[in-house]
């Protein structure tokens, strides 16, 4: 039984392995031609769908990843403007604390705070 299956891979080999000789023209560069067959390349219907359904669920997939990265993108920019703005807000208070008295100071931001959550 294993020798049949043993001279079966052989007769194989030696099929694919057949040379072709000199090409008509001399272009041995080229790839050899084959037989048109026009029908050969069409897949069946079931298998475009399935090809579709796997190509969607790639898009979503991607565009998932996209917008993850575009949240965290945001996010930073939001955390760095926020970061900024705290840090211009300090500053401004240090200039007036080097004006004005620490309590007058003090009760100024309680005013602000107050303003700016009625404003918001």
């Amino acid at each position: 039984m294993s020798t049949a299956a043993t001279d079966g891979a052989a007769a194989q080999e030696k099929a694919v392995i057949k040379p072709l000789g000199m090409r008509k023209n001399g272009k041995q560069w080229h790839a050899p031609k084959k037989a048109f067959r026009p029908g050969s390349g069409l897949t069946p219907y079931e298998q475009r769908a399935k090809a579709r359904v796997a190509q969607a669920a790639a898009k979503a997939k991607e565009k998932e990843l996209k917008e993850e990265k575009e949240a965290e993108r945001k996010r930073r920019i939001q955390a760095l403007k926020e970061k900024r703005a705290a840090k211009e807000e300090r500053e401004r208070y240090e200039q007036l604390a080097a004006k004005m008295h620490k309590k007058r100071l003090e009760r100024l931001k309680r005013k602000e705070k107050r303003n700016k959550l009625l404003n918001s």
